[in-house]
């Protein structure tokens, strides 16, 4: 458990320095590409609920999908995080004003006084993009090590999309029995079908 640990955590902080020094402009172009490749998705376009996160650092920036999927009258939901059980939750926004709390990691958080999404009772076709630093070609990925998704994802059933930069698609992650994959992985260069349900 410690090898595989310390493993996953030389990889984050491999990549993350690399996502860092990535110049802005290079990024914007990336970001574009990744979610016109998102939003002509077809689990995307026939879903009725977008689980989404919105971005920290220096994470594929998703802002203008979350505003085209609310415009197209998507039921979007965005994570609140509880770091005393590392447990989340996604609720439903109207809008990006509605993420008006900061949340246990500085990020912007939609308030648990909206309306809930529960992945065990609501039937609807949904889809779950899932921020990661480095993913591989099998559809695992490392995060930031907290778990949250790790936790949520067995509970959700729909179809999971993974985001990264191309060059952040390695050939293998290390990874651990609980570790689940991702259904699609998407990049500025294209859409990759991982599992097909």
């Amino acid at each position: 458990m410690y090898e595989l640990r310390a493993k996953k955590c030389r990889l984050r902080e491999r990549y993350l320095n690399i996502r860092r020094t990535l110049p802005s402009g290079i990024k914007k172009e990336r970001d574009e590409k990744i979610c016109s490749f998102l939003l002509s998705l077809a689990s995307y376009r026939y879903s009725d609920i977008i689980l989404m996160y919105y971005p920290c650092k220096d994470e594929v920036d998703i802002k203008s999908a979350i505003i085209q999927a609310l415009g197209e009258g998507k039921k979007v939901a965005l994570p609140k995080c509880r770091k005393e059980d590392r447990s989340m939750k996604f609720y439903f926004i109207d809008s990006l004003d509605d993420l008006s709390q900061k949340g246990a990691f500085g990020i912007p958080e939609p308030s648990d006084t909206l309306s809930a999404y529960d992945p065990i009772t609501d039937a609807r076709p949904a889809v779950c993009i899932i921020p990661a630093i480095v993913y591989d070609k099998e559809g695992f990925r490392i995060g930031y090590g907290k778990g949250f998704y790790d936790r949520y994802l067995p509970s959700f059933s729909g179809t999971k999309i993974g985001l990264a930069y191309n060059d952040f698609i390695i050939d293998k992650v290390p990874r651990g029995k609980y570790d689940l994959s991702a259904d699609v992985l998407i990049t500025e260069k294209g859409i990759t079908a991982i599992n097909t349900k």
